[in-house]
């Protein structure tokens, strides 16, 4: 009985431990870019970022620990089932419950780590990931700071840069405009010719400016206007803090200790009660599931007789994703106070409590018909069998045109790559996407944000995931896999005995990877900019950010064509008119304003194909003297020369364009002067990125045969492996390039070229 104990154990586990490794690697990767520009750009020491790198994992685990326990009992039975393993043991007098005894030393181990990290590592790590973040702030800002985009992330502050130079230990700006909105209709003005961010403190920054001035006017008396010149000035700046008041949920409610949860939650204050009593029965739900998990896993794995791993894999997906629906649902019951704390948490754990129950119960009496996923799963075969009487012609026309593709051979190894890599692909989308909505849940109930938002938001979000990170991730995972499993079971020896190469047999999955890249190259040129503007969009709405300026029609400040910017509180876009509308004119070299117009309205007049002015004033400055100043009724200017259309376009950033859009686009910054270094990059990754789905598969074919030899779980932890050295290189190359590092080419194909040629070598060397 131990020899048993000690076999089922191991196979559960290994399939656990490389199920949560491989679920926590994906939340990883949305934070593992920033991390490198941190070291890169030297904004943070070493020990610093490695400590963002170590407190980022614990949230992660938080999720993905009860998922690694429900893969490894899941897959790791749905393995001996498939091998009828399970019903030699259960023919030998071990029943369900033997099965859940054993494995329940497993799941108790699984249940307290997952306990002692929601309870105590989670919250220190998020407390110290805090506290380490106030202390980057200066650099956290700049880095979220983007040249040619107005900013408005500071309270009652317009910030715009031109360039952005990195230094040492921060970024230097060049043309530099701040205007103070304290008062909408007459802001205060700052321009400097150079300036850079500065902490001082937890909530403050220092804009510290170099060769500027400072402008003031009195909206009630247009004759009066002060310019302040200045060699170098400093200007503090408050980093906004959430005010926590009413139903808010207090902002470091996930740094807060679970005894310091406890207490407060037995106060008084019923709103404050509640969000840390709804905080404190989380921390105790997410862990238990590793418990409720086992117990609806067990039957269903011991009944996974004919779809092995990979009807164990489709239920794991569609169980955690039943389970975290349910916990949103009740956790959202629960901060409305529809329902107590400790049942709105804890009805996902119930409602998989008595469903484990039953299942168990009748898993004693009958072994449960798994028919529905069975006959999924046996879908590709079918469609297969059904192509057999178009057999002969197929055969007729091959030998006709002499052609050697697509075999049998070829149409088998596609059916299981196919599979392989929906299935993966499908579980890390789920992954991706319950993972963001528990990061948004707060606020989405805090902005109360309808669930048609929400969902649109996801909808928009999904392609983003496919494309980055999974696409490539899929495509390696997948290739391992496949042929891990025909190297194991001796197919790849069978078919290289009657004559066929190994280069020949992975001929199909490498096509298919061509038809995958070129698949999402289209995406990014046809599709996924409109739907990362609308996502972007979206999630400033769910978060309660402002509106960016960058997107129309909220937007109230823009760049003209001559180096000037407006500023206008009101536009009609239908009829092409202004209300409360100001134009700075300054001297790119200097950063001076040259000369400000303020009008109470405008309108466009199409005979004259000119803005027409009404109530305001003009000024023409030199430095701190004002060389000019008159008021006008009616006036038009020659110089101001944008047309309506150039007001209601839309200014996209490089994620929001295609190759030729982002093409163009840099051609018209690179006239203007600007650093497009940056923009560069993301120019070659268009095509380059793509492509990584080939080098994937190049990469994963002799590594999928010298661990196939093992076991799958072996070939899993390889791609992990793979996974990290890749997407850490191609970060590092990425920040090396946006900091003028490296050729913008050379850092975006770099990565290609690295992998390409280390797949190529190794592919050579293997026997074929």
């Amino acid at each position: 009985m131990r020899i048993l104990t000690r076999y089922i154990l191991r196979e559960v586990i290994s399939h656990a431990f490389v199920g949560a490794a491989v679920f926590t690697f994906v939340l990883f990767t949305r934070d593992l870019g920033r991390i490198l520009e941190l070291v890169v750009r030297n904004s943070a020491p070493l020990p610093s970022v490695a400590e963002v790198f170590f407190f980022t994992i614990p949230v992660a685990l938080t999720y993905t620990i009860p998922m690694g326990v429900l893969v490894g009992i899941l897959i790791g039975l749905s393995r001996l089932a498939a091998d009828s393993e399970v019903t030699a043991m259960r023919a030998s007098g071990m029943g369900v419950w033997t099965f859940l005894r054993i494995i329940s030393i497993f799941v108790i181990v699984g249940w307290l780590m997952a306990l002692a990290n929601s309870m105590y590592l989670a919250p220190k790590s998020l407390a110290a990931l805090g506290g380490l973040q106030d202390k980057l702030k200066s650099s956290q800002a700049s880095f979220e700071i983007q040249p040619r985009v107005f900013y408005e992330g500071f309270p009652k502050s317009i910030l715009y840069v031109q360039d952005i130079k990195a230094l040492s230990t921060t970024a230097k700006w060049k043309g530099i405009f701040l205007a103070d909105l304290t008062d909408p209709a007459s802001p205060r003005i700052s321009l400097a010719h150079e300036g850079m961010l500065v902490s001082q403190g937890a909530d403050t920054l220092d804009l510290h400016l170099s060769d500027g001035s400072t402008h003031e006017t009195d909206p009630k008396n247009p004759d009066q206007y002060q310019i302040s010149t200045f060699q170098t000035t400093d200007i503090p700046i408050q980093v906004p803090n959430a005010q926590n008041s009413g139903e808010h949920e207090p902002t470091t409610l996930g740094e807060t200790s679970s005894g310091e949860l406890l207490r407060i939650g037995a106060g008084s204050d019923p709103v404050t009660s509640r969000w840390h009593m709804i905080e404190f029965h989380r921390r105790l739900a997410l862990p238990s599931a590793c418990l409720v998990f086992a117990m609806v896993g067990i039957p269903l794995g011991l009944s996974s007789k004919k779809g092995g791993k990979s009807s164990g894999f489709v239920i794991t997906i569609l169980l955690v994703f039943l389970y975290y629906s349910i916990s949103l649902i009740g956790v959202s019951f629960a901060r409305q106070g529809r329902v107590s704390p400790g049942v709105g948490v804890w009805l996902a754990d119930f409602v998989f409590l008595i469903g484990g129950a039953f299942l168990l119960w009748q898993s004693e009496r009958r072994p449960i018909e798994l028919t529905a996923l069975r006959s999924w799963v046996r879908g590709w075969t079918k469609k297969a069998s059904l192509a057999q009487p178009l057999k002969s012609a197929v055969v007729e026309r091959r030998h006709l045109f002499n052609l050697r593709f697509p075999t049998i051979l070829d149409d088998y190894v596609l059916r299981d790559f196919t599979l392989y890599l929906a299935m993966i692909a499908g579980s890390f989308v789920m992954l991706l996407l319950v993972f963001t909505l528990f990061e948004l849940f707060g606020d989405i109930l805090r902005n109360q944000v309808s669930l048609l938002v929400v969902g649109e938001y996801l909808l928009n979000v999904t392609p983003y995931f496919l494309y980055y990170p999974i696409a490539p991730l899929s495509i390696l995972l997948a290739v391992l896999v496949t042929f891990g499993l025909l190297q194991r079971t001796n197919e790849i020896t069978a078919i290289k005995a009657t004559g066929i190469s190994l280069y020949r047999i992975v001929i199909p999955v490498l096509i298919a990877s061509v038809v995958i890249a070129g698949a999402l190259f289209l995406s990014d040129q046809l599709y996924l900019p409109r739907t990362n503007k609308r996502q972007d969009a979206l999630r400033n709405r769910i978060k309660g950010k402002p509106a960016q300026t960058y997107l129309r029609p909220e937007r109230q400040w823009i760049f003209g064509q001559h180096n000037d910017i407006y500023y206008y509180q009101f536009f009609d876009a239908d009829r092409n008119t202004f209300g409360g509308i100001s134009v700075f004119e300054f001297n790119p070299k200097t950063f001076q304003v040259t000369r400000r117009i303020k009008a109470d309205r405008a309108h466009w007049s199409n005979s004259l194909g000119k803005w027409i002015y009404e109530g305001g004033w003009q000024r023409s400055l030199s430095g701190s003297a004002i060389e000019n100043y008159n008021k006008f009724d009616v006036a038009t200017f020659d110089e101001l020369t944008e047309t309506p259309i150039y007001f209601k376009k839309e200014i996209k950033q490089s994620s929001e364009m295609s190759y030729e859009e982002l093409r163009t686009y840099i051609h018209d910054l690179e006239q203007g002067g600007f650093d497009v270094v940056r923009l560069r990059v993301q120019l070659h990754k268009k095509i380059a990125y793509p492509l990584i789905t080939l080098v994937m598969a190049v990469l994963a074919v002799p590594f999928a045969m010298s661990a196939g030899k093992r076991s799958t779980v072996a070939g899993v932890a390889t791609a992990i492996g793979i996974g990290v050295v890749y997407w850490t290189i191609s970060g590092l190359f990425e920040a090396m390039g946006n900091l003028s590092q490296l050729p913008p080419a050379v850092a975006a194909w770099s990565p290609d070229l690295f992998f390409g040629f280390i797949g190529g070598y190794l592919i050579l060397r293997m026997p074929t």
